[in-house]
């Protein structure tokens, strides 16, 4: 038996899809569809039909909306906050990405604060306007992702704003003769201090690290942990692990700053900077149904990607989630976040076949169980690791992150430079 078909309009009209978030699994969700909803794979098969038939085209309109101006490459953030060269490369504006400037794709720059999901309702407040309207859709992908402090990542909300925010940190770190304090051994303190180094090798850059081995909180393998250990101090960052920083105290003197940092074993520390990579991010879920969301902030989905039944959320199928913000195993990664964009895109694009195609029945991508792995730039080298263990050098560097932490393979594997769909709706294929 197929499955019955939701309620959507007409299979001449035009699919309404609002993505909140246009970050990694936001961006790939809102290419995918166009690309799904374009016919730009004509010929496809179908499970119910077990045979290739010719695929009828799904047009969509999408609405994007997000609190920046245009797409940051957080993984880059280690880096654009150590060079002025490529911060002005880490944040494109929606504007400037060639595959969505085409007629269905609209953005937003604002937040979503509420939803109706009975009546498919968002309101959105618009950041220009300072004003709220309500925004329909018929379906809706919730990839807001978490807040996280500076300088984990930026909190400037245009690219004008970032590109001073990131000029100043770096006139402070690379102006520091006494050194720079990084605190905190996770992945982003280690990028940060390597980084910085490479950068600015002449700067004196200390990481300090509260717990006796790096990377303490992730379940990743001691041979990882130690790899990086051993990358770092070959980057020639100096590493005080087992010490955590008991109080501060900044002096600034003819228009210098001096900060004394006090150690928990009584001894202390001088630099001119302090860079805090301890971060505790919190989910940007708080415009969806409080049922949906346990008690951190995170989304409960199901294997689909939609919301889950027993959250008595009305409509819940018509309401996706991906990337950083659900509740899922696996650590928070880019590629993560891209692959669950795309698996909602194709499960999106599914159901809205089993309307218009006969007794269809809708294939859905389901996700597996997503072990803990990370790639990991150390200076000029990286480590990888996962379940089939861990590798290290400037060879992973290049395969992993190539020379710009990643920006490009990133770019490519979205297919952001494309605008493929625009001959395709001007002659309304």
């Amino acid at each position: 038996m197929a499955t019955a078909p939701l309620t959507l309009p007409s299979p001449a009209a035009v699919t309404k899809i609002l993505v909140v978030g246009g970050s990694y699994a936001g961006l790939s969700a809102t290419v995918n569809l166009l690309d799904l909803g374009n016919h730009l794979r004509p010929r496809m098969v179908y499970p119910s039909y077990k045979h290739t038939i010719d695929a009828p085209r799904t047009p969509v309109e999408i609405t994007l909306v997000d609190e920046r101006d245009g797409f940051f490459h957080l993984i880059g953030t280690p880096l654009a906050f150590a060079s002025n060269d490529y911060a002005r490369q880490s944040w494109i504006r929606y504007a400037d990405i060639p595959a969505l400037q085409v007629p269905n794709v609209r953005f937003v720059q604002g937040s979503v604060t509420s939803l109706d999901c009975a009546a498919k309702k968002a309101s959105i407040l618009n950041q220009t306007t300072k004003e709220t309207s309500l925004e329909d859709y018929d379906f809706l992908i919730a990839a807001s992702g978490l807040r996280r402090p500076y300088p984990v990542v930026p909190q400037s909300l245009s690219r004008k704003q970032f590109l001073m925010e990131a000029e100043e940190h770096i006139h402070g770190v690379s102006n520091a003769p006494l050194g720079v304090v990084v605190v905190g051994g996770g992945a982003v303190g280690i990028e940060m201090a390597a980084e910085l180094k490479v950068v600015q090798p002449d700067v004196k850059v200390t990481l300090v690290h509260s717990r006796d081995q790096l990377l303490s909180s992730e379940a990743l393998s001691d041979e990882c942990k130690d790899k990086a250990l051993e990358l770092l101090k070959e980057a020639n960052v100096e590493v005080l692990l087992g010490k955590r920083v008991k109080d501060t105290k900044t002096e600034v003197k003819d228009g210098v700053k001096k900060v004394e940092i006090e150690l928990s074993d009584g001894s202390s520390i001088v630099a001119n900077e302090i860079m805090w990579a301890i971060s505790n991010p919190t989910p940007s879920s708080q415009y969806l149904p409080a049922s949906a969301i346990d008690e951190e902030g995170y989304v409960h989905i199901t294997p689909s990607l939609h919301l889950t039944e027993d959250t008595g959320v009305p409509n819940h199928k018509s309401h996706w989630v991906a990337g950083d913000v659900c509740r899922w195993s696996g650590m928070k990664r880019a590629g993560r976040a891209m692959h669950m964009g795309y698996y909602a895109a194709v499960n999106i694009h599914q159901t809205i076949l089993s309307r218009i195609i006969p007794d269809h029945e809708p294939f859905q991508h389901e996700l597996d169980p997503i072990p803990a792995m990370i790639g990991l730039a150390v200076g000029t080298s990286a480590v990888a690791s996962g379940p089939d263990g861990t590798t290290f050098g400037p060879d992973v560097m290049q395969a992993y992150f190539r020379d710009d932490l990643g920006l490009a393979i990133c770019w490519e594997y979205m297919k952001l430079s494309e605008d493929k769909w625009k001959d395709r709706l001007a002659a309304g294929l």
